[in-house]
């Protein structure tokens, strides 16, 4: 590992993260919320997304760490109440993040398979091989289905009234209680990550037949 692999991932890092948002607020201006747009976050100006810790510090530390790299940015400001179809609409908000995130990641992963740039590697290679790996591992950490992350809005679109109190009484504590789950079972947490991942990769292969 040398500083040209850690400008690499810091810069995918911030590219994807940023698209991801963007994605978030995109979806929200298309069923009908103009929050985001009015708070500035409709950009690929990484400061508007980026959340120091969550986005750079964790990140990088789960990169130098030799984990799998996952992270989060600054929550898009959504009115519920603006979106159409109310609840649903709030989840289609939020899996627009990783599915972004998984489109990048497939991107990826068919110029890799159908150039064959990983015979001769270079930097080529390894800028695309971090955007697939950065990009799943954001995606699958973003779908944990807990508050507030993406996979708990959509979650909540599915659970009766009684669940979803629960969940809103969550929100605050919510990524505290993520950060105890990777502190605490790190190792358990990234094989977990690991073979999501994976198995997402596998059906990468099935979609060019291979």
């Amino acid at each position: 590992m040398n500083i040209l692999d850690v400008l690499i991932v810091l810069c995918v890092i911030v590219f994807s993260m940023v698209l991801h948002e963007l994605a978030h607020g995109v979806v929200a201006l298309a069923l009908g919320d103009t929050t985001a747009k009015e708070d500035g976050r409709l950009t690929l100006n990484p400061i508007k997304h980026l959340d120091p810790v969550m986005s750079v510090v964790l990140p990088l530390i789960s990169y130098l760490m030799g984990g799998v790299v996952f992270g989060g940015a600054k929550p898009v400001p959504v009115n519920t109440h603006r979106l159409k179809w109310g609840v649903w609409g709030m989840a289609l908000v939020a899996i627009a993040g990783p599915l972004t995130n998984f489109l990048l990641a497939f991107v990826s992963f068919l110029i890799i398979e159908l150039t064959g740039i990983s015979d001769h590697g270079g930097i080529i290679y390894t800028i695309l091989l971090e955007v697939m790996l950065v990009n799943l591992g954001f995606g699958v950490f973003n779908l944990i289905p807990i508050p507030p992350l993406d996979g708990s809005r959509v979650l909540y679109a599915l659970m009766p009234d009684g669940v979803r109190e629960l969940m809103t009484k969550m929100e605050p504590v919510g990524i505290y209680i993520v950060y105890v789950l990777i502190l605490v079972g790190g190792g358990i947490f990234s094989s977990i990550m690991l073979g999501a991942m994976n198995g997402i990769v596998q059906g990468f292969y099935w979609i060019i037949g291979k």
